[in-house]
């Protein structure tokens, strides 16, 4: 196994080591996020209370994105993946207070921490891979980038099933305490084997370049900004809470379905380079993109009319999630490509950094949307907004550059 590690490349063994890291803080990012969902259930919250709990994690995600991008180029992207990684190894000890402590302020505070810690690590692993990949095999970056993604929201579900298994053998603390430890050792590993100033730029970036200057990225990051909250506004809150309220499905069981969704959703996310195939050979540019988007926009509102049929709601609702999750799962991993092949190879943070901040705001916005419209006007209504939202991200797209017309930034 050493030897064989040993013959690799020292890009492929970067990437390995980044794809790992970012592996293993998945996975206790989604064990986190049930382990909460179900303590603080047990503990007699409401679905939406325990939504309010992640809020920090959103709006954290937001400020994070854009300013871990600045200081990713002035420090290097191994610097602030390994900054995530300690991160969330603080906020899982946070949560190893005694429950007699465990106060809202505290757990939004943790929640806060890790949502940094996961954008910084998401951030550092997605803009490394730019730079691990010579500029003319754009192929290779596609197929790179797809693995990564699609294995990270796959281990997410199971990160999912984790949390529970956690929750269930070692109870809360003992869940937090087990994480946080595994990750520590992670966190040795990478400060000791990354590439030291993998990422940073060759001149300091002023403070005022946060924002993109970059048409093609700016486009791209309008809609992307509209595609998650397409999502979020009805997958977050309105789904699992209809499910669990209307079919009376038990808590494990909207918990495991969800999870087994976001598995597949990331195996398809995996799977992008190959859905997405041209014949001539040539990887998608922002035509695609655009196609892609079209292809899923009528979908949601498809699914809100289909429960006004004659069939069942819940086949409707189940095999239109399962759609969606296929084709959203490639728009996202388009879009995920197309991010990083815009990206300057020269503080590629700045640029990937400005995106996921549009990427995290989406999110944001349809958490919140997912509670308030759902609360007042129901699911349908909430399908209805996320196909106006995927509409918007199709339109938007179509100011992305064609194949012929991109030149490298």
């Amino acid at each position: 196994m050493i030897k064989a590690l040993a013959a690799l490349s020292p890009q492929v063994r970067q990437y390995l080591l980044v794809t790992g890291n970012y592996w293993a803080f998945t996975l206790t990012d989604g064990a986190l996020r049930m382990l909460v969902v179900l303590h603080f259930h047990t503990l007699g919250y409401t679905p939406l209370e325990i939504a309010a709990l992640f809020l920090f994690y959103e709006i954290f995600g937001v400020v994070t994105n854009l300013v871990g991008g600045y200081l990713g180029a002035w420090v290097g992207l191994n610097r602030t993946m390994n900054i995530g990684l300690a991160i969330q190894v603080i906020a899982l000890l946070l949560l190893t207070v005694p429950t007699a402590w465990l106060s809202i302020p505290l757990v939004m505070g943790a929640q806060a921490l890790s949502g940094i810690a996961k954008d910084l690590n998401k951030m550092s692993a997605k803009s490394s891979i730019k730079l691990l990949v010579p500029g003319d095999q754009q192929s290779t970056l596609y197929k790179w980038v797809a693995i990564l993604t699609g294995s990270k929201n796959a281990l997410k579900g199971v990160g999912f099933f984790l949390g529970g298994l956690l929750l269930a053998t070692a109870g809360f603390r003992g869940a937090m305490l087990i994480m946080a430890g595994a990750l520590a050792v992670i966190w040795i590993f990478s400060v000791i084997s990354l590439k030291k100033d993998l990422g940073k730029a060759s001149a300091k970036p002023k403070f005022r370049e946060l924002l993109s200057k970059s048409r093609a990225i700016n486009i791209l990051s309008a809609a992307r900004m509209f595609l998650f909250g397409a999502r979020d506004v009805w997958f977050v809150i309105a789904l699992p809470v209809y499910l669990s309220t209307i079919f009376g499905w038990s808590f494990w069981l909207v918990g495991g379905f969800m999870a087994t969704w976001i598995i597949g959703y990331g195996i398809v996310q995996s799977a992008a380079p190959l859905i997405t195939r041209r014949k001539d050979g040539r990887v998608p540019d922002g035509r695609a993109a655009m196609l892609w988007a079209l292809m899923l926009a009528g979908l949601p509102a498809a699914i809100a009319l289909g429960m006004d049929s004659q069939w069942s709601t819940q086949a409707v609702i189940v095999i239109g999630l399962l759609v969606f999750g296929v084709l959203f799962a490639v728009n996202s991993s388009l879009h995920s490509y197309l991010i990083v092949s815009y990206a300057k190879d020269d503080g590629v943070s700045l640029d990937v950094g400005f995106y996921y901040m549009s990427n995290a705001m989406g999110r944001l916005i349809g958490t919140v949307l997912s509670g308030w419209v759902y609360q007042a006007y129901g699911l349908q209504a909430c399908l209805w907004v996320s196909s106006a939202f995927v509409a918007m991200a199709a339109v938007i797209s179509l100011g992305l550059p064609r194949a012929h017309e991109l030149t490298r930034p």
